[in-house]
């Protein structure tokens, strides 16, 4: 109770339809390429244009496809599917309808598991599902949405192009939950192999349901769709604005209408588009050119057989080599990073400073640099080579990222590098004693005070030490040896 008004505990209800191209060498139905940036309407046949008896042929590289996606999703693959015709009208779909699945998908049943802040949390994977994509639309006018043009001009070329759809359970309750969920899927379908999941291309983008209750045990609330979503950012944004909309339309008494709104990255807002659809609007049924699809067992096994390493099993690996999550969640999502710190710690370097070099000094290096891993002279047998001169008592930590810049520049081997610039760390245990003795003879007071117990002059003399040597004493060793003459 606040003010005398009761303060209602709203909860989002979010579930996510995400929609992957895959990365065929043609067409779901046809032959046709599948290429992105040719010029338009060059990649089309009567088949993708939808001329008169035109029939569709299943492509069965992008069956595969939405076979790895499923079983990497832990999904039941279906022995038989359908495929249906979708109807509805929009101008860049030529047939009037699209060829998808509808009750009998290739996969169903599936589960993600997320973690946010640490913090674990599964989504259920409703169904994943294979379909076309449709063509696209170039509203010519300023800004580049069709109330504002002039005209319009059409492109076939991704008319047909395999899409894959993945639609969850309403098991997200925060936009934050929704970009991680999304993260992952692109990294799943990445690594997978089947898409570049470029959001920026509209190869992969999302469309998201939001509904919002008072609180978990009520009933759920109406919901809308934001559609095509293109990026990460702008998914979670849409989803922050749509739930802090729909709850102020509640709390001043008005109510939510099912409708399909766009998210307008530029003003930050969701937009209604029209009254939302049901499954009945599309009048489905059974595609009548195409007979049902089936996927028998060795297909699948060998399907599941060929799967490499999926992002979540590769951050556990990383983390039991030594790296901690953040580092391991760094070091997935680059290949480039992720295949030289394997090798490196194949070799024998050390597992949690290898992953620390490669995600901090070498990404700020290449950013400042502007190259690749590739255009760099780093090699794992240099991380090799610069851990254990760490380990043994050669480099300071700082004096080894100088050195790592150093062979990212091309200088040479990490020992010829300390030792041109002179950063050899010195360990001679003899030479750090009369180093000692000296100070404490010039500082008889601050030694005094050592003595009494004053733990703040341990720092004092190591400081001095590294004074005396440049920088150059093994800190450890130094601190070392003034806890025992403090000890006696």
């Amino acid at each position: 109770m606040k003010g005398g008004r009761v303060v209602v505990a709203w909860e989002a209800v979010i579930g996510i339809e995400t929609h992957v191209e895959l990365q065929t060498k043609s067409k779901m139905f046809c032959g046709c390429a599948v290429s992105f940036g040719d010029a338009p309407n060059t990649n089309t046949c009567p088949v993708c244009l939808a001329l008169p008896g035109a029939i569709p042929v299943p492509n069965k590289e992008a069956i595969e496809g939405i076979v790895k996606i499923g079983t990497a999703l832990d999904s039941t693959i279906n022995k038989d599917s359908l495929f249906y015709r979708k109807n509805y009208f929009y101008p860049d779909l030529p047939k009037n309808y699209q060829i998808s699945q509808y009750t009998f998908p290739v996969c169903e049943f599936g589960k993600l598991e997320i973690q946010v802040d640490g913090e674990p949390f599964t989504v259920g994977i409703t169904r994943v599902h294979m379909e076309e994509d449709t063509g696209k639309s170039r509203h010519v006018g300023e800004g580049g949405r069709i109330h504002e043009a002039s005209h319009s001009l059409l492109d076939f070329n991704r008319s047909g192009v395999p899409l894959v759809e993945i639609v969850t359970e309403p098991d997200i309750r925060t936009a934050e939950q929704a970009r991680a969920y999304g993260a992952e899927i692109q990294r799943i379908v990445r690594t997978l192999g089947v898409s570049d999941a470029r959001l920026e291309e509209g190869s992969m983008r999302f469309d998201a349901n939001v509904s919002v209750r008072r609180g978990p045990d009520a009933e759920l609330g109406t919901r809308t769709e934001t559609k095509n979503v293109n990026s990460l950012r702008s998914l979670q944004r849409a989803i922050e604005f749509e739930i802090d909309r729909q709850i102020k339309v509640l709390e001043d008494g008005g109510s939510i209408i099912q409708e399909t709104r766009h998210w307008n990255e530029d003003k930050g807002v969701t937009i209604s588009m029209r009254i939302k659809e049901e499954s009945e609007d599309y009048r489905y049924f059974q595609e009548p050119d195409m007979l049902p699809l089936e996927i028998d067992e060795q297909w699948q096994a060998r399907v599941k057989a060929g799967q490499p390493e999926l992002p979540a099993e590769t951050r556990m690996r990383l983390v039991e080599l030594g790296t901690d999550l953040h580092t391991a969640e760094l070091l997935a999502d680059d290949p480039s990073l992720r295949t030289l710190f394997d090798r490196a710690v194949n070799e024998g370097a050390d597992g949690k400073q290898t992953g620390i070099w490669l995600t901090q000094e070498v990404v700020a290096y290449l950013r400042r640099e502007e190259k690749s891993l590739g255009g760099t002279s780093l090699s794992s047998a240099h991380l090799v080579e610069l851990a254990a001169m760490v380990s043994a008592g050669d480099l300071s930590s700082t004096a080894a990222k100088e050195v790592l810049i150093g062979v990212l520049s091309g200088e040479g081997t990490p020992r010829a590098i300390a030792e041109a610039r002179d950063l050899i760390q010195i360990s001679d245990t003899g030479f750090l004693e009369t180093e000692l003795d000296s100070v404490i003879a010039d500082n008889a007071d601050a030694f005094a005070k050592l003595l009494h117990g004053d733990s703040k002059m341990i720092g004092f003399f190591v400081g001095q030490i590294m004074r005396r040597t440049g920088g150059k004493a093994d800190p450890r060793m130094v601190s070392e040896m003034v806890r025992n003459r403090a000890n006696g």
